[in-house]
């Protein structure tokens, strides 16, 4: 772990430096991470064999708490806004999980894409509070205090990225690394063992739902600051397509891979619909086709096969 975290953290200081010496690349990679959180919460997921199709509703959840804070309370700073929004996505996951974590498989994903339509419309049709399909603007704040322009404001958000990013791949794989963590891989193999333990599946499962809904609220936060504007848009069905598509991009072996097909997921989307405006999304269906079919455990599936291979010649 300790190897893997240097290689990490030594990549995301070179993302740092690249994004603050190329402005054009700070937003994309805002985005790049707030996808890797958001995927991570998927992947934290299908650690326990569960997927699912509606987990982009938490993080919209937390950008429009954000929205409607920074709008009516301009005194907040950033910093609290996205802990509040983070909170308020960790609250609902708390009850939408008590429900949803009675089932499995299909049922599960299925369940947590219809009331993340339910909410997608409720956000269209309340137009006073919500905005409609126009979404609601976010204000700027000010970051930890201070008050920054365009440009300085987009650079902190890009240190804030990376250092959150860096946390919470150091506590997510910590967690799975834990004895939690492992019964909650163990919900996929032999869940009825478990109970047999005296292992609870649900409340195991419960816990692994709120964390994620927490990391998609995470992303929801900075998205929301990072592009000023959120939308129902950011709750529907194909953003969490996209969460999905990230996840198993990645792989779910380690935190880090939720970040590795974040990145090659958002610069591949942004070079193919320059270079190929009218086909970009064949060329993402070919590339998650060719992952499925050659690398199941993902990229970093691979490269970990890669590294044990070369401990065994050693």
């Amino acid at each position: 772990m300790r190897l893997s975290m240097i290689v990490a953290t030594v990549a995301g200081v070179a993302l740092l430096i690249t994004g603050l010496s190329m402005p054009w690349l700070k937003i994309p990679l805002i985005l790049s991470f707030c996808y890797g959180m958001a995927a991570l919460g998927i992947g934290v997921l299908l650690r326990a064999g569960q997927i699912s199709f509606g987990h982009a509703m938490y993080a919209c959840i937390s950008g429009y708490v954000v929205a409607y804070l920074s709008s009516h309370f301009r005194g907040l700073d950033g910093a609290l806004l996205i802990i509040l929004g983070t909170l308020a996505s960790i609250a609902v996951g708390m009850l939408v999980g008590a429900f949803v974590v009675r089932y499995r498989e299909i049922f599960f994903g299925m369940l947590n894409l219809a009331i993340s339509m339910v909410l997608f419309t409720v956000l269209g049709k309340f137009y006073a509070y919500t905005g409609g399909t126009d979404g609601l603007r976010v204000q700027r704040p000010t970051l930890f205090g201070f008050e920054l322009g365009r440009t300085e404001f987009e650079s902190a958000l890009l240190v804030l990225a990376v250092i959150l990013s860096l946390a919470v791949i150091w506590g997510v794989q910590r967690y799975f690394r834990s004895s939690a963590g492992e019964a909650l891989a163990a919900i996929k193999t032999n869940e009825t063992r478990l109970e047999y333990l005296g292992v609870s599946a649900k409340l195991l499962l419960w816990q692994g739902y709120v964390l994620s809904a927490g990391l998609c609220g995470l992303a929801g936060s900075l998205f929301g600051l990072s592009q000023g504007l959120v939308t129902p848009e950011m709750g529907y069905w194909l953003r969490s397509g996209e969460f999905v598509f990230i996840a198993i991009l990645g792989g779910s072996g380690h935190a880090v891979g939720a970040f590795v097909g974040a990145l090659l997921y958002e610069f591949l989307k942004m070079y193919a619909a320059a270079l190929v405006s009218g086909a970009w999304q064949m060329i993402l269906g070919v590339t998650l086709i060719v992952i499925i079919y050659f690398l199941p455990k993902g990229l970093v599936g691979l490269l970990s096969e890669r590294r044990k291979a070369l401990r065994g010649d050693a």
